[in-house]
């Protein structure tokens, strides 16, 4: 039996539960007249399997879902792990200062001058100098294709495994030179 069939059998004995739990209801509140008592032992013993079963599916799907969030989490710190590599090569090929490292990585992170320029405790006039010379020695005219180096950088290889082959190692990240 597929697992969407189970899933879906689970549900169908669940909402038959909670009609015998309405009709229930409606017995003792409408004076209607009750089933009669092995009728009624057979239901409430339907009802409580899928009760059961419910719970057993809904554990099994959040045992899934953690383990699934676990791998993600992995691949993200994976991926965080390389951009924070590919930056650190980056900045120590073209040379730049502590203080150029520093502003750089807030400009990547999207920080504007003046909120880098409080955060270092420094004028916006040092800040545009230090961001100027880093896009000097990044080859670049701006904010933007800074950035982009980066992105192309981290595109040429997978972050992870292809769809089709099973996720039993952790993901590997190519880091490829322009």
């Amino acid at each position: 039996m597929t697992s969407r069939r189970v899933i879906v059998s689970v549900l169908v004995v669940q909402a038959l539960c909670a009609a015998f739990f309405l009709f229930n209801i409606a017995v003792s509140v409408f004076g209607l007249p009750p089933l009669p008592w092995s009728a009624y032992e057979a239901i409430e013993l339907g009802a409580a399997l899928g009760l059961v079963l419910g719970s057993i599916l809904g554990l099994l799907a959040l045992r899934r879902t953690l383990a699934r969030t676990a791998r993600v989490e992995a691949q993200l710190k994976v991926a965080t792990g390389a951009f924070y590599d590919l930056l650190e090569e980056r900045f120590t090929e073209w040379s730049l200062t502590p203080a150029e490292r520093d502003v750089a990585m807030f400009s990547i992170k999207g920080i504007s001058t003046q909120e880098i320029a409080s955060l270092r405790s420094t004028s916006e006039g040092t800040v545009k100098a230090q961001t100027n010379a880093i896009y000097r020695k990044a080859g670049v005219s701006g904010r933007p294709q800074l950035l982009s180096l980066f992105i192309e950088d981290l595109m040429d290889g997978p972050i992870s495994q292809s769809p089709t082959q099973p996720d039993t190692t952790p993901a590997q990240v190519s880091l490829s030179a322009p």
